[in-house]
């Protein structure tokens, strides 16, 4: 217990140095918010996978869909690099990058205000963002301590308190780079945590093959067995609305796309596309991976689950490792979580100060780059006051495990913004009609379904539809961000642009057409060189 807690005091301390460090050269909200828009690959890859990933994942998701669909969760963590971390870099990367830094946009809702042309836009996404990536937050609480009051005895909510405290104090000093900085530290602690982990998961069972052949022993609910050692498992439909969630579901994410803003350049691009890609595979791989051996550890109770429910499955399989594994799985799920909440505090502060409070005193002439980077500081406590007090309330709600608290928030904020973000790097004739559209679907799909299946207002509804796969919120998120994906192109035909909207996207599409003029007279130069020197 002694070495834990030397490891957990050295590394909150280097965590709060980096803070402290970083808080002299952060003199700007460009800096604070973007780090100058001046990162390399190596930095913004980590940070885009360390906020990937985090005890939601390793805790919450690993546990209960490798308890639901064994080995075949590992598909979870597959669809995670492929379509979540390679294709979204593929995809999204540059054009983001150069389309943000044309529109000199710091935040999603300034992206949404700047493209289409709407002051509206930009209202309504960045009240979205604050209010959902709140319970998203809460749900990096809930797993983190969950893990740490199973390994040092202190009660779950004086272990949410602790981790808000830390984590407000290393992003309010350093702001975007001293989190980037971080998340390398963490990102290498996640990547050798998790292989060691499961390494030595595999070995209490006789290694892999034999854990394998033990997980086939295992009965599902109605008696029969070699159902959580096969390639898809026992419901390959609703595993693919996880895949579906949790891998698209990136596209859309603020905290996510906006680290393609502060990425340096193309080549940082391709570079960071690599290196996002392999670590998302051991990381998510190894996780998932890793929880659907989770029948071997745990023995299911009343109701199918263990004692503790889903989010107490991970914890129990942690338990049986040597003491200084479980330090290193400590030390791993920490580094997980830290790094998703500063990314999720950051960008919701940063949403909220750059896109309401700033034009609101811009016009009383009240606000400077001083005053701008105090509100934001101011509110990032804010926002971590109120997602605190989320996780501690819904605590003893069996309806809010880590799972359905990130379904709704991934749900609503993709469901609502991947379509217009994504077509709007792209196409012209996206109409600001469309962009509103999918903003109502997304919401409104994510609301209704939690006031009918989390809330339970309709009381009767939850059980007439309970045989739907949609009553799963991480279902309803997949169907939210696919439903959007028509939408958009939909509306968008049977609503026409004005003729200043058409001529204002034709101008802003040209970023894409000067990039690509000086791409080619640079190659033209490096040819010229040699030529040059042989002479």
């Amino acid at each position: 217990m002694t070495a834990r807690w030397v490891i957990l005091v050295l590394y909150l301390a280097l965590m709060i140095g980096i803070g402290v460090y970083y808080r002299r050269k952060t003199a700007s909200v460009n800096d604070f918010v973007l780090g100058g828009r001046a990162l390399g690959a190596w930095f913004t890859a980590f940070a885009y996978g360390t906020s990937y990933f985090s005890a939601v994942i390793f805790v919450g998701y690993a546990g209960k869909f490798g308890w639901s669909y064994g080995i075949a969760s590992t598909w979870v963590g597959i669809g995670n690099c492929v379509i979540g971390s390679w294709l979204a870099w593929k995809v999204l990367g540059r054009r983001t990058r150069i389309m943000t830094k044309h529109l000199e946009a710091k935040t999603m809702p300034e992206y949404f205000e700047k493209r289409y042309n709407s002051k509206g836009l930009k209202i309504a996404s960045a009240l979205i963002v604050f209010v959902f990536l709140i319970p998203y937050t809460a749900s990096v609480y809930n797993g983190l301590s969950r893990l740490f009051e199973k390994s040092f005895g202190i009660d779950y909510a004086w272990c949410i308190v602790g981790m808000a405290v830390f984590t407000a104090i290393y992003v309010i000093l350093g702001g975007y780079k001293a989190t980037a900085l971080n998340d390398f530290i963490q990102g290498l602690i996640m990547l050798v945590g998790i292989v060691a982990v499961v390494l030595a998961v595999l070995n209490l069972n006789g290694g892999l093959f034999d854990s394998i052949d033990k997980l086939g022993e295992v009965k599902d609910p109605s008696g029969k067995t070699g159902i959580y050692n096969t390639v898809f498992g026992p419901d390959p439909i609703n595993l693919l609305g996880v895949v579906i969630l949790t891998s698209l579901g990136t596209w859309g994410l603020p905290q996510m796309v906006q680290k393609f803003y502060a990425i340096k350049d193309d080549k940082a691009v391709r570079t960071g596309t690599v290196v996002s890609t392999v670590f998302a595979l051991v990381v998510a791989g190894g996780c998932y991976f890793l929880g659907g051996f989770g029948r071997l550890f745990a023995d299911p109770a009343e109701g199918g689950l263990p004692e503790g429910g889903s989010d107490s499955i991970v914890p129990i399989m942690m338990d049986k490792l040597p003491n200084a594994l479980f330090g290193l799985v400590i030390v791993l799920v920490l580094s997980a979580s830290m790094s998703t909440l500063s990314s999720l505090v950051l960008t919701s502060s940063s949403t909220l100060t750059i896109d309401l409070i700033k034009p609101w005193l811009d016009k009383k002439g009240k606000m400077d780059d001083r005053r701008e980077l105090l509100i934001m500081r101011i509110f990032i406590a804010v926002f971590l006051v109120v997602s605190v007090a989320i996780a501690l309330i819904t605590l003893h709600n069996p309806q809010t495990v880590i799972s359905s608290l990130m379904g709704i928030s991934w749900g609503a904020l993709a469901g609502a913004f991947l379509a217009p973000f994504m077509y709007g790097l792209f196409k012209k004739k996206v109409t600001k009609a469309a962009v509103w559209a999918s903003f109502i679907c997304g919401i409104g799909i994510t609301v209704v379904h939690m006031l009918i299946y989390t809330f339970e207002f309709i009381p009767d509804a939850p059980k007439t539809l309970g045989k739907l796969s949609l009553a799963s919120p991480v279902n309803a998120g997949a169907f939210a961000m696919l439903f959007g994906l028509i939408v958009v192109p939909v509306v968008s035909v049977m609503t026409k642009q004005s003729d200043t909207d058409k001529a204002y996207v034709d101008e802003l599409f040209e970023c894409y057409h000067e990039k690509k003029a000086a791409e080619k007279a640079e190659k033209k130069s490096q040819k010229a060189e040699p030529k040059a020197a042989r002479a």
